[in-house]
Formats: structure tokens, C-alpha cells, sequence
């Protein structure tokens, strides 16, 4: 049978574009269909427009603190629209350079929505059908706008927040994991009034939990109001503003609600009825190795498969699929001890495993922990502590888990990792001569463990 094209990408996200770049660079004819923005969440509505965001608010500490080093910092003021429309620039340049650079690879771009119509036929939203000897959907996720409570259709998610024509002045964010402690966060360092519900006993569920208790400190001595165990049961419209009722009898008043309790795989209305495909029951598209379904032919990478929501995973997915694909090269991508970090301030970075993890597995270890006041807020007057935290096994010395609670915990995360996946042991950090003065040193300096654990 002959096709139209050797591989249709669904999805112009961070996986979908990667996949189709290195295949087109294999010599496969490529079209990749894409019904919103090429960049996908992360670009457009997700990772980088948040981390810019991030940058905007943490100049409100570099105000504070410049006063204890000599600094006369007068009245300063945010002007909420214009760090939107610069925000919005920049998306619309990066935008344009991974449609250039897919364009330059020879990919063909469809601004179309593309849906299954069968094995190896795709078709899109203008009335064409396409038919490809491989077809890879990389459409990602969705935030989940159900919250399960009367009016809570009339909550913001993450999308919509970045289009918010002002900043409003109080906020209450539903849900504790990073995207709404990020952007409560966020909002509380431009001058919003940020509440936090969680339902859930602590923040940040699947983080070492003495992570989770330092960052909720954190940031309430920051200001925000996190709420634990409690949940909404009622949103309503009222003169103007929303008042939100909790399950514990709260009445919190706010300009605007931000549902941020999790996201969703984008499979709905992509035609996977049409081809024999079982779905999970969350409704993520089961996949082995790079990217392989059950249908030789479908393929699928990114967050629409279940496996860790992060960009890098989707980007070095998509990459391994063309390579092995279309490249008859033999890729092997391990989806273990991947570097995470929720930016908060404070910052939170972690790679491996945290104290409980390990103590489900049964494993001995001894932990390795120091709290301590960074040079900056010395002179600044901040009360504010840095955590860093190594988990090593008993066993080997092996370091099992690093995690820092801290500024620049992801920087530091990122280059621990690499020493994580080459087996670095305890030992080797000891031998690590330090870098002084700096934060990162502490983890080359701790000597004596603080607390053991055993089965």
C-alpha cells in the first residue's frame, strides 16, 4: 500500500515537533496537524510563560532585599498589562521560531484540527484525508475544568489566567500540587491576596514529605493562606466577586478562582473509536518503549500517554521514536530519576526518591539534612531557610534522592542529576571539593547524617 505521508504528527507540542524534525532529518516525508499554536502547552500556555511570569514576581524580593545593602529603593509599582503583552511577545516569537524550524527541516505544518479515520487515514478539519504509514498523536493534556462542585464552571484554569486583562486582588486556588502552588505563589509575590484549598492532609502529594512541610511554611510566612483537609462545596457569583463555601464552613471572598487540581490526557475527539485501541481508564493512550501502541502503525509520546507530565520526557520520547522508527537507530530512554522542580518562591528541586518512597520499598538508609539562612538574607533581614536534603542508601552508599528547598534549587537539581545517573555514592560527593561561597557547597559538606532509617 503507498501513503501520502511516512508520518502525520497530531499535535505541534514539544514531543510532536521533535519527532517530526528528526524523522523529516531521517529523510520520511512529514505533515504535522495543528489546530492552535505550534509550541504546544509548554511554549504557549504552560512552562515558559509561567517561568517569566515567575521572573516578574521575584523582583518584588530584589526590591526588598536591596535596601539592606546600601540600595534607596523608592515606590514601586507592577503594571499587570504590559507584563502580559511583553509575556505574549515573547510566546509569539518563540512560536514563529519552531514553526521556522520545522519548516526549515522540510516538515509540512496544517493548521488544522486532525482526527483518526481509520488505520493509516487521517482526517483534518478543512475535509481532507490523509494517509500515512505511521501516525504518532502528541496532543498532550488539558487542565481538568470539572471541580465537582455547584458553580465551579465559574473558576479559571491555568489557560485562562495568562489572558487575565488584571491582576486580581484577592485569588483562592484549588488544589496543592505544583501548577496551583505555582501560580498562587506567583500572584501573591505581584500583590495578590492568595489562598490556597487543598483537600488533601499536605501540599505537593508524591514529594518528600519533610519537602512538602518546609515549602508550606514557607509560604505562609510569605503570606498566602494554605488551607489543608478542606474542599469547596459551592461558587457563586455575588455583587461582582466570587464567594466560595468550603466543606469546613469557610466563606472566602475573591475577584477570581483558579481550579489547578490536575490535568487530563487530550484524547477526546481524535477518532481513536475508529481504530482498535483501549484506552486507560483515565483516558491515556498505553504505550511501551518510545512511543509504541498495540497498533504497529499509531504511535503516541507526551502527556497524552501517562507517563511524567514534563516537557523533557515528551521532547526525548518523540526524539528515541524517530530514531528507532525512521532511523533504524536502537534508543533505550529510562524515565528514571528525572530532575523535577516546582517554581514557587521558594524554589523546590528533587531528583530520586524522598523518605517515604524508600521506606515503602524496605530500603536502609541514613539522611543527610541541613537547614540554613542563604548570604543573601543575612544583610537582607529574611528569616527565610533553605532545606537541602541526600537520601543514601545504607546498603551501597549510593545516593538514592537529593532535594532543596531553596533559590536556585533547579539549577543545582539539574547538575546533581547527572551525577545521579552516573551511580554517584555519598562518598563522591565527600571528595567533591567544595565551591565557596555559595548554597550549592552544602551539598558536598554534609558529613554526619542526621537521622537513619531501617526495615
Amino acid at each position: 500500500m503507498t501513503f501520502d505521508r511516512d508520518l502525520l504528527v497530531i499535535g505541534a507540542g514539544s514531543g510532536g515537533v521533535r519527532a517530526a524534525r528528526i524523522a523529516a532529518g531521517h529523510g520520511a516525508k512529514v505533515t504535522v496537524a495543528e489546530d492552535y499554536r505550534v509550541g504546544g502547552t509548554c511554549v504557549i500556555r504552560g512552562c515558559v510563560p509561567k517561568k517569566l511570569m515567575v521572573y516578574a514576581a521575584r523582583f518584588a524580593d530584589d526590591f526588598s532585599d536591596a535596601k539592606g545593602f546600601g540600595w534607596s529603593i523608592g515606590e514601586t509599582a507592577h503594571d499587570w498589562s504590559a507584563l502580559i503583552a511583553a509575556k505574549d511577545r515573547e510566546i509569539t516569537r518563540l512560536e514563529g521560531l519552531y514553526a521556522a524550524n520545522l519548516e526549515r527541516s522540510g516538515v509540512e505544518i496544517v493548521r488544522a484540527r486532525a482526527r483518526l479515520d481509520g488505520p493509516n487515514r487521517v482526517r483534518l478539519s478543512d475535509g481532507r484525508v490523509i494517509t500515512a504509514r505511521h501516525v504518532l498523536i502528541a496532543t498532550g493534556g488539558t487542565p481538568v475544568r470539572d471541580g465537582g462542585f455547584p458553580g465551579s464552571d465559574l473558576a479559571a484554569t491555568s489557560e485562562e489566567l495568562f489572558h487575565w486583562p488584571r491582576r486580581p486582588e484577592r485569588v483562592v486556588v484549588i488544589g496543592g500540587g505544583y501548577v496551583a502552588l505555582e501560580f498562587a505563589s506567583l500572584l501573591a509575590g505581584l500583590g495578590t491576596k492568595a489562598t490556597v484549598l487543598y483537600r488533601g492532609e499536605e501540599i505537593l502529594r508524591g514529594f518528600d514529605g519533610e519537602v512538602r512541610r518546609h515549602l508550606h511554611g514557607a509560604l505562609v510566612a510569605r503570606g498566602l493562606d494554605v488551607v489543608t483537609e478542606d474542599a469547596p462545596t459551592r461558587l457563586e457569583r455575588r455583587d461582582g466577586a466570587l464567594r466560595l463555601t468550603t466543606k469546613a464552613g469557610r466563606v472566602i471572598d475573591a475577584d477570581e478562582v483558579l481550579l489547578a487540581i490536575g490535568r487530563k490526557p487530550a484524547t477526546a475527539d481524535l477518532g481513536l473509536d475508529t481504530v482498535d485501541l483501549a484506552l486507560r481508564p483515565d483516558g491515556s493512550i498505553p504505550v511501551t518503549g518510545a512511543a509504541a501502541t498495540t497498533l504497529p502503525w499509531l504511535h503516541a509520546v507526551g502527556d497524552v500517554t501517562g507517563r511524567p507530565a514534563l516537557t523533557p520526557v515528551a521532547i526525548r520520547d518523540g526524539h528515541a521514536f524517530a530514531d528507532i522508527v525512521f532511523g533504524g537507530l536502537d534508543r533505550d530512554v529510562s524515565h528514571e530519576l528525572i530532575p523535577t522542580a516546582v517554581f514557587t518562591t521558594p524554589e523546590v528541586g528533587t531528583v530520586g526518591a524522598g523518605e517515604e518512597d524508600l521506606r515503602a520499598a524496605g530500603i536502609a538508609h541514613a539522611i543527610f539534612r541541613s537547614t540554613f539562612r542563604p548570604m543573601r538574607a543575612t544583610l537582607a533581614g529574611r528569616e527565610e531557610r533553605t532545606l537541602m536534603k541526600i537520601l543514601v542508601g545504607e546498603a551501597d552508599d549510593r545516593v538514592l534522592g537529593v532535594h532543596v528547598v531553596g533559590p536556585d534549587a533547579a539549577e543545582m537539581v539539574q547538575l546533581v542529576a547527572v551525577a545521579m545517573r552516573m551511580g554517584a555514592r555519598k562518598a563522591d560527593f565527600d571528595r567533591t571539593m567544595a565551591l565557596h561561597p555559595s548554597a550549592a557547597e552544602e551539598l558536598v559538606t554534609m558529613r554526619q547524617p542526621s537521622d537513619h532509617w531501617r526495615p
